[in-house]
């Protein structure tokens, strides 16, 4: 007898609708406007439209059928797209994804096919266990795979690696989002997770992750009073798409709309696209679109008008951020203040409630830092960039090295190009423009080498600072304290004490504690001058303030006559001709707290002003 071998079966065909393509289709054979429209007339004269029935029943466009029914045609032959969870499983593979999300089935790969597997019920108890029990390294969860389990690094079970939670597909539902990160953030953890929101490159995604990041600040500023607690940091500021600084970005970005300085999209076009109008018969509209409603339109717009506008929002938005910052006015909630020590020098009350006998104390803090000077390694390794050029000061005779930064846009809509000057203990961004006009020369490798090895021997190990924190009741006084910002600061001296309160600038702390002529020393009116935190008024006329030549800050003396030049010059000021006016400068280094001392010591202070940080 004959043995046959039987041939082996062929493969089953996959066909499964894996994807939205069939809600996509049936809107367009139901939504698509193929209603045919008539011209016609009325009483008065105006041209209007208006639909065509025959026998009582809609005449349909020929052409509008036509193109219907192609696109329906094109959409149907393209090959399906697999969501997010089909392609995290197939590129991966079961083996090492765990998959809790409730699915009764799913596709697989199976070698160089791929099959429909059949999920049972139990199936989310079993992938939750294999992930904590560290034979599965990737989970994969949502709102369906069931709430009350936690994925958290406890210390209970096996799996105790560092958890980096990715944000994919947040939704609407910010509460839904914030309750899915706390799944890997619990307590009797080993470490906690590293949090990851996504985002693709369809700009108004983000409209998303700014009601989460939102939604997160609240929750912070609810439960502990503190902001960055209820996004544990996940979220930049500019994430937040509906703070203060996003609603004045964005009035500026209407502003650029209105005198059409946005490249790539004209007034006519945003308000086309967007249905949102800008302008009235006056000019442009006093009350103008919100920014949630501006969000909103955003999703409705194409992809590559997205980018247009969002692009320059963001633009507009970061050099808001960056400019509060930098200013020392941005609002970040409670702040912990780090040093090497902190030591009170002084503390004095300066307001007792008479009801309850509590007191608001001015403490005078003296912080140690350790200065980590940047290394002359380092310093070339800037060299890696062809545009990064080595320079050294003609008159100070100081090395940096330049480096491009980011441009930002300003108010007008221009762009302007900056550059970052690295030196061996900070960094600075000027105008490229700016370059020119300055006194930074190019230098070679020898001599810039030489500059700034004498600049780090001259850099000592630490660095003593002073600081002024009122602290205690602070409800009573507080319209009495600076208004340029409210940020309040923690600290805990080398005693042991914890001081939390609201930093003061050196001008009103002397005037706090002095009922005659303002007592200010020379290192404390060095620091507030350098700080632009005060102005100080002298006799005679003269007044001392932080102004920015070239770039740069520098201490400036005005109101002085021809009789002082020369007196001025042997205290060690020096002067410079700019715009054919003379100016005196005190010197901004190590040196100007003395040469500041030899004019206070004849030229007293008379008055100390108050100014916002520059």
């Amino acid at each position: 007898m004959e043995n046959r071998r039987k041939p082996a079966p062929t493969a089953a065909t996959l066909d499964i609708n894996c994807d939205c393509k069939e809600y996509v289709l049936d809107y367009l054979a139901h939504s698509f406007p193929v209603q045919l429209y008539e011209p016609f007339s009325d009483s008065e004269g105006n041209l209007s439209s208006r639909p065509v029935y025959r026998d009582g029943q809609p005449v349909e466009s020929r052409e509008a059928v036509a193109r219907r029914d192609e696109l329906i045609e094109h959409l149907a032959s393209l090959p399906p797209v697999p969501g997010a969870l089909d392609q995290i499983v197939q590129r991966f593979g079961t083996d090492m994804v765990a998959e809790v999300t409730g699915r009764s089935r799913r596709i697989v790969r199976r070698g160089e096919r791929f099959a429909v597997e059949t999920r049972p019920g139990a199936a989310n108890l079993a992938e939750t266990a294999a992930f904590m029990d560290d034979d599965k390294r990737v989970l994969v969860f949502s709102d369906a795979g069931g709430t009350g389990r936690s994925y958290h690094a406890d210390l209970a079970a096996k799996n105790q690696r560092l958890r980096v939670h990715y944000l994919l597909e947040p939704g609407w539902k910010a509460d839904a989002a914030i309750q899915g990160l706390g799944r890997t953030n619990r307590t009797n953890q080993a470490q906690p997770p590293l949090f990851r929101p996504i985002a693709t490159n369809v700009k108004a995604e983000k409209r998303f992750l700014s009601t989460i990041a939102r939604r997160l600040d609240t929750l912070g500023a609810i439960t502990r009073g503190q902001r960055q607690t209820g996004g544990q940091g996940l979220f930049r500021p500019e994430d937040n798409l509906e703070s203060a600084y996003a609603r004045d970005a964005l009035r500026q970005l209407y502003l650029l709309l209105v005198r059409g300085k946005v490249e790539g999209c004209s007034l006519d076009r945003f308000e086309t696209a967007t249905g949102l109008k800008l302008m009235d018969d006056n000019g442009i509209k006093d009350e103008l679109p919100p920014i949630t409603t501006f969000l909103n339109r955003l999703l409705a717009l194409t992809i590559e008008l997205q980018g247009i506008l969002f692009t320059v929002f963001e633009q507009l938005l970061a050099a808001k951020v960056d400019g509060a910052i930098r200013a020392g006015v941005y609002d970040v909630g409670l702040e912990t203040l780090q040093a090497e020590s902190f030591a009170v020098a002084d503390s004095q009350v300066i307001h007792t409630h008479p009801g309850t006998g509590a007191e608001t104390r001015l403490l005078t803090i003296t912080r140690r830092e350790r200065n980590r000077p940047l290394g002359l390694a380092a310093a070339l390794d800037q060299l890696s960039d062809p545009r990064a050029r080595l320079l050294i000061n003609a008159r100070s005779h100081r090395a940096a090295v330049q480096v491009p930064a980011p441009s930002m846009m300003l108010d007008d809509g221009e762009i302007e190009r900056r550059v970052c000057l690295i030196r061996p203990m900070e960094q600075h961004y000027s105008p490229l423009r700016m370059m020119d006009e300055s006194h930074w020369e190019d230098a070679d490798r020898e001599a810039f080498t030489a500059a700034w090895n004498a600049e780090l021997a001259e850099v000592p190990e630490f660095a003593d600072s002073t600081i002024h924190i009122v602290a205690g009741l602070l409800l009573p006084i507080w319209k009495r304290l600076p208004d340029e910002s409210t940020r309040v600061y923690r600290l805990q001296t080398d005693e042991g004490e914890r001081i939390i309160g609201r930093r003061v600038s050196p001008a009103w702390a002397a005037n706090a504690i002095t009922t005659g002529a303002p007592s200010l020393g020379p290192d404390q009116a060095f620091a507030a001058l350098m700080d632009g935190t005060a102005i100080l008024d002298l006799a005679e006329g003269l007044q001392l303030r932080r102004v920015r030549v070239m770039g740069a800050h520098r201490l400036e003396l005005t109101g002085f006559t021809d009789a002082m030049r020369e007196r001025l010059r042997t205290y060690g000021l020096f002067s410079e001709i700019i715009s054919w006016k003379l100016r005196f400068f005190v010197p901004a280094d190590a040196a100007g707290p003395a040469v500041l001392a030899r004019v206070l010591d004849t030229y007293p202070v008379a008055r100390i002003a108050e100014r916002e940080a520059a």
